[in-house]
């Protein structure tokens, strides 16, 4: 197995691609037949999907100040502003997706809990105006006022053609001739582990080529996965998994490379009405190109890691992500690189626990540069 190349996450190789690989015999060498197979043996296909952590379009009841809806209403309602510093990297992929945790609706009940998120189903314009094409309802906050909230939630992304996907309601959606199967994992309440198995076998007989699987798991405030995170993301990549983004932590994780697979382990907050003046305004966008050759993902890690902040400004929360640059960038990109080594190490103690005698160790070779293409910007 093979650490993380996070180091990597330091130089960007651009690696360019050559093409079909191999020359086609002319017409008279080979059967129509054979010259189809051959053609679609090297037909070679790209796809590039963005992630982002935790998105909060709303508010609870008991917030006062300057919430997401009262700088809603500062902006003129003009929603394309939230995402306005991040567009740039969502308008130019593929398919973005993050994690909706609140409810768009204007009735239900407020749930008996700590924190309950509702905004108003308009906002629903600040993903569609931002290039959020996906989401990702698997969280402890989709029913924050109820079923019917969960069910307008539904409702008012459908309407605006957002895709979402949450525990066994997967999806598949088609990007660039690309089948995406797109699988949302609620582990909190440990229904996780068995739902797997299930979604993996829905999304693949859909004709999913690509799968990408959202967990919401760990402790809030942990800046480190729990073991019972590795052991889910490792089971989902076996199963199939092409990338696995974690959610919930509210703070950032380590990345690894787990098997030619990626793991994010927490995006952190994003544009997150949650709280208006949180400690650490740190977050990231990952993106990754994925390379499908004869209708399966190679094994080549292309992706970058963006650095970003929750907020364009650095003494509260106004909810809208931007870049980092100059010595905020560095110290972020420094961030990420120590999280990432802890998740090194606790992947280390986690094969050792298992005593298996193939170890599920991320950390034993690092991949060559041509198979490498990655940065943190």
């Amino acid at each position: 197995m093979r650490k993380i190349g996070i180091a990597g996450l330091a130089v960007l190789l651009l690696v360019m691609l050559s093409g079909c690989g191999g020359e086609i015999p002319a017409s008279g060498d080979m059967d129509m037949q054979t010259r189809q197979e051959a053609q679609a043996e090297n037909t070679q296909r790209q796809i590039t999907i963005s992630c982002a952590g935790d998105c909060t379009l709303g508010t609870d009841v008991s917030f006062g100040g300057r919430t997401l809806p009262v700088e809603a209403e500062a902006q003129g309602n003009d929603y394309s502003w939230f995402f306005r510093n991040v567009k740039p990297i969502f308008a130019s992929d593929d398919l973005t997706i993050v994690n909706m945790e609140g409810t768009l609706t204007t009735g239900g009940s407020r749930e008996d809990k700590t924190f309950a998120f509702r905004g108003d189903p308009a906002y629903v314009n600040i993903l569609t105006k931002g290039s959020v094409e996906a989401v990702t309802l698997a969280n402890n906050h989709s029913r924050d006022y109820g079923e019917i909230s969960f069910t307008d939630t539904k409702k008012y992304l459908e309407e605006a053609g957002i895709t979402w996907f949450e525990n066994l309601n997967t999806a598949v959606k088609e990007v660039k001739g690309v089948k995406v199967g797109l699988i949302g994992l609620y582990a909190l309440n440990g229904t996780a582990e068995s739902n797997l198995p299930k979604a993996m076998e829905q999304v693949k007989q859909e004709g999913a080529e690509l799968i990408v699987v959202q967990v919401h798991w760990g402790v809030e405030g942990s800046t480190v996965p729990e073991q019972s995170q590795i052991a889910l993301a490792h089971a989902a990549v076996d199963a199939g998994a092409d990338l696995v983004i974690g959610h919930h932590p509210h703070v950032m994780q380590g990345i690894e490379e787990y098997r030619g697979r990626m793991i994010v382990y927490s995006m952190g907050n994003f544009c997150f009405g949650g709280n208006q003046n949180p400690r650490d305004k740190d977050t990231m966008i990952y993106q990754q190109t994925f390379t499908l050759r004869d209708g399966k993902v190679q094994d080549k890690l292309d992706y970058v890691v963006y650095p970003c902040s929750i907020s364009s400004e650095s003494n509260r929360n106004n909810y809208q992500p931007t870049p980092a640059e100059g010595s905020e960038k560095e110290r972020i990109q420094k961030k990420i690189q120590q999280l990432s080594d802890e998740v090194g190490t606790l992947t280390v103690k986690f094969a050792q626990d298992q005593e298996t005698g193939e170890a599920a160790n991320p950390m034993e070779e690092d991949a060559s540069p041509e198979q490498k293409d990655s940065m943190i910007l």
